[in-house]
C-alpha cells in the first residue's frame, strides 16, 4: 500500500525484531548464530535469532516477549500477569513511586536510575527484585531456546549498574536456588543501545533488495 502511494522500495518490520537484525548484523550478537534480543521500554519486545536470521514462527509473533504470563500477583499493574507489566521500564517505575510517595507521571527510568546510581537503598532493592524476577525468565529462555547470547536493549540498558544487578542475580540463581543447572544465561548489551531498531531496519531493507548479502 504504501509503495503504491510513494513509488520507492519499502520494507516494515517490527522495532524489536530490527533490534536483533542489527545486533546480530554488527552488533554484540554478530560472533553468534542463535542469540535472543530482549528491549526493555513500555514492555518487553525483540527477537529470536536462529542461525543468524530472524526467526518469526507460524503466526509471525515468536519474540513478542511481553506476552509470556507469569506468576507476580504481588506486582501491582494492569499488565501484572504479563511479562510486559513485570519486566517493562513500569516495573521499576511503580514501585519506586510508591515508595517515594510521588504521582506516577514524576518518576521515569531516569528517575529510578538517577536514585540508583546516588546509592538510594530503598530504590536499590527494588532494581534488585526487577533483577531477580527478570534473571528467572532469562533462565526459562536459555532452557527453551539455548541461545549462545541474550542481549538487553532499550533505553535503560545503557545504565551499568541494571547488567551488573541482572547478571548477579544470575549468579545467585545459579549458585542458591536452583538445582542440577547445566548452562547459565550469558547476557552482554545491545551494542548499539536504542539505536538498534534503526540499524536492524535499515539491514532488513537491504536484504530485502539484495544490497548486501545475509551472510
Amino acid at each position: 500500500m504504501l509503495q503504491k502511494r510513494c513509488q520507492v522500495p519499502i520494507t516494515v518490520e517490527n522495532d524489536g525484531k530490527c533490534a536483533a537484525l542489527a545486533e546480530v548484523w554488527m552488533g554484540s550478537l554478530k560472533d553468534c548464530d542463535d542469540a535472543i534480543v530482549l528491549v526493555l521500554g513500555t514492555g518487553v519486545g525483540g527477537g529470536i535469532i536462529k542461525d543468524k536470521k530472524l526467526h518469526k514462527g507460524k503466526h509471525f509473533i515468536a519474540g513478542e516477549f511481553s506476552f509470556i504470563f507469569t506468576n507476580n500477583a504481588a506486582f501491582e499493574s494492569e499488565m501484572s500477569h504479563i511479562w510486559a507489566g513485570q519486566a517493562g521500564v513500569s516495573g521499576l517505575c511503580t514501585p519506586v513511586a510508591k515508595v517515594k510517595n510521588l504521582p506516577i507521571e514524576e518518576v521515569d527510568g531516569m528517575k529510578v536510575f538517577q536514585y540508583a546510581n546516588n546509592g538510594d537503598e530503598e530504590v536499590l532493592n527494588i532494581l534488585d527484585d526487577y533483577c531477580y524476577r527478570l534473571a528467572l525468565q532469562l533462565y526459562n529462555l536459555q532452557y527453551i531456546y539455548d541461545p549462545e547470547k541474550i542481549a538487553i536493549g532499550g533505553g535503560i540498558s545503557k545504565q551499568e549498574i541494571l547488567i551488573k544487578y541482572i547478571r548477579n542475580n544470575i549468579e545467585k540463581h545459579y549458585n542458591n536456588l536452583i538445582p542440577n543447572i547445566m548452562v547459565k544465561p550469558e547476557v552482554v548489551t545491545c551494542e548499539f543501545y536504542n539505536d538498534s531498531n534503526l540499524i536492524g531496519a535499515l539491514y532488513n531493507y537491504l536484504t530485502r533488495y539484495e544490497l548486501i548479502s545475509k551472510n
